[in-house]
């Protein structure tokens, strides 16, 4: 294998697996972004008149030609190239000889990589961000549809006072519009372009990084080379948060619906198919499909604190500590856009229970509405909780079902077109929805 930094001394094979890792694996993932990158590098030389016109012409028409066998699955890692960037100036050198080794001038693969991260991680927001949305859609729809059907709220994992499927599945909703906002700072984290920095401190060549900015999509420069080698984990760590704020959602979620669609609540219930059995009880009905999104979730909450440890500790400048970020956190969004997937497959299938409240024992959660009723009609709030409670302790207290609620959040009114509003003007700067 041949490395772009060989200066004639052989290294033993176990060294290079051991540095190398599963960079192979990850750098596949980031390969049409290096082209990418590439791409708009090419153009800004030949733009500052460090490539001829017909030199770029040749890069950029073999750039794409290498971009098509990346999509087709023709490219391997590992097979004289050691990464992503030595195996695309490979390529290149292949067809168009000495000229495809001159790709390189006026960067470092460290500003290389950081560039691919940043193109790929924004794509991930608008991505995951695009997928958030579609659960979203999917609880309001269910909170619309089941809006006026009871529920027991609960504090302390007791039944306290009556809610709704509605005002249930529509909290939800409106939790996500908080992941949305932190999806955003991770976004704006991603759009910053670190191309030109080079190792961190530039170089001589008349780069015109505003150019590949431009190029490439970024909403702005990271204009300090140094700042931008000291990017390297931050960015990735703000979109860790972002996903541990989507997967807390989801972990909830995850594990009300285990707790509610159990026999025990019956609240909802889902399809045998969504769920398991028991290779000795015929008749379990087991939710493992939201046990393992819990599960998973839990995993992911934990990503910001694993990134901060690799990067604890370290200068100014790169560190071959940073590979490590990869590992932990590509695995990672792939298994957050897969428990997003189940979730709203698993919501849209939800069956709601119509008919809790005839069960007696959750005649006491009316007891705030018969305190309020009380204070409705000139009884001071204290004496009317005092009353009820008497009423209880007697037991002459009789329950009253009927309540009305109307103030904006309630169960009377949700505000589950509000909700949408700030759900669109929070994708609105990822997704440029007007």
């Amino acid at each position: 294998m041949e490395t772009l930094w060989n200066k004639g001394i052989e290294t033993p094979r176990e060294v290079t697996r051991f540095t190398v890792g599963n960079d192979p694996l990850w750098d596949l993932r980031l390969a049409p972004y290096d082209v990418q990158g590439s791409v708009a590098h090419v153009k800004m030389l030949g733009k500052t008149g460090l490539l001829s016109p017909e030199e770029t012409g040749l890069l950029v028409t073999g750039l794409e030609t290498v971009l098509q066998k990346i999509r087709r699955g023709e490219l391997v890692i590992g097979q004289g190239a050691e990464d992503i960037h030595s195996l695309v100036e490979l390529e290149l050198s292949r067809d168009l000889g000495d000229l495809g080794k001159k790709i390189h001038a006026g960067r470092s693969r460290n500003d290389q990589v950081m560039t691919d991260i940043h193109l790929y991680l924004k794509d991930v927001c608008k991505d995951m961000a695009r997928q958030t949305e579609t659960l979203f859609d999917c609880l309001l729809e269910q909170s619309e549809r089941y809006k006026e059907v009871l529920m027991p709220g609960y504090t302390h994992e007791r039944p306290a006072m009556p809610s709704s499927f509605g005002l249930w599945m529509g909290a939800y909703a409106e939790i996500l519009t908080d992941d949305i906002y932190q999806l955003t700072a991770a976004f704006l984290h991603c759009d910053q372009n670190p191309l030109g920095s080079a190792a961190g401190y530039g170089n001589s060549f008349p780069l015109d990084r505003e150019e590949t900015t431009r190029l490439m999509g970024f909403g702005t420069l990271k204009y300090n080379s140094i700042a931008a080698q000291m990017s390297r984990g931050r960015t990735e760590r703000s979109l860790a948060f972002a996903m541990a704020s989507v997967a807390g959602t989801l972990n909830k979620l995850a594990a009300d619906c285990c707790l509610f669609s159990g026999p025990d609540y019956g609240f909802m219930d889902f399809p045998e198919s969504l769920t398991t059995g028991s290779s000795i009880m015929p008749h379990k009905k087991n939710p493992d499909v939201w046990e393992l999104v819990r599960a998973r979730c839990n995993v992911i909450e934990g990503l910001p604190n694993q990134i901060t440890l690799v990067c604890t500790n370290l200068t100014h400048g790169y560190h071959r500590d940073f590979q490590m970020i990869k590992d932990l956190l590509f695995p990672a969004i792939d298994s957050l856009f897969e428990c997003l997937g189940m979730t709203v497959l698993m919501i849209s299938q939800m069956r709601v229970n119509q008919a809790i409240f005839e069960d007696e024992r959750y005649d006491l959660l009316f007891t705030v509405e018969s305190v309020n009723r009380l204070v409705l009609e000139g009884v001071p709030f204290r004496d009317a909780y005092r009353r009820v409670a008497g009423s209880l302790r007697d037991g002459s207290y009789k329950v009253q079902k009927n309540i009305k609620h109307t103030h904006t959040g309630s169960i009377g009114d949700p505000a589950n077109e509000k909700i949408r509003e700030k759900m669109e003007q929070a994708l609105s700067r990822i997704l440029n929805k007007d």
